[in-house]
């Protein structure tokens, strides 16, 4: 039998004004801020229990544009069947936009049939509350794509919950993500 969603893991709105919406999503709804970058912030109502469920993101183009949703996140319950998902996704011939890690998760980022941006995504079980997205390749032995996250998480895991993180943590997860080596 093939993979099926676990549960909903978070939507990602697109916002004009982040601080006025952080303001709101913090502020006015009584949610934490677990994660923030320069164009994103991310919150949770219990992030003992949910890294997030609600994520802001910089880029819609003014009030009146209906572009509002960032994404639609399910999760699932393991590394296989995100594997499974992520085969069925390239048999369909759905366009990826990227396959990554996040220390604290694997996500697959797909557009569904209408163009939607969906993500099915496996929680690793490891705290991270930088915002992080380094390409992985899930089509390898278990050992080696846990290396790999573990490789992310202890350049990344000193960030606290709702810290943006600093210039060098900034670099370092730049590097990651375009594959430039670290310094020596």
């Amino acid at each position: 039998m093939s993979a099926r969603i676990a549960g909903f893991g978070h939507l990602g709105i697109y916002v004009k004004d982040i601080a006025l919406m952080t303001e709101f999503w913090r502020d006015f709804m009584g949610m934490q801020i677990t994660k923030q970058s320069d164009g994103a912030v991310f919150f949770s109502s219990d992030p003992e229990r949910s890294d997030h469920e609600i994520v802001i993101m910089q880029g819609r183009p003014s009030t009146d544009d209906p572009h509002l949703i960032n994404q639609i996140s399910m999760r699932v319950e393991s590394l296989d069947g995100l594997r499974d998902f992520y085969r069925r996704i390239k048999e369909r011939n759905y366009q990826i936009d990227q396959l990554v890690t996040h220390a604290s998760a694997i996500g697959c980022y797909f557009r569904d049939p209408e163009g939607n941006r969906t993500e099915v995504f496996w929680v690793t079980g490891l705290p991270s509350w930088a915002g992080v997205g380094v390409p992985i390749d899930i089509e390898r032995p278990d050992e080696e794509v846990l290396a790999d996250v573990h490789a992310v998480w202890d350049q990344v895991r000193h960030v606290g919950v709702g810290e943006k993180p600093d210039a060098e943590t900034q670099e370092a997860i730049r590097r990651m993500r375009t594959g430039v080596p670290a310094r020596a």
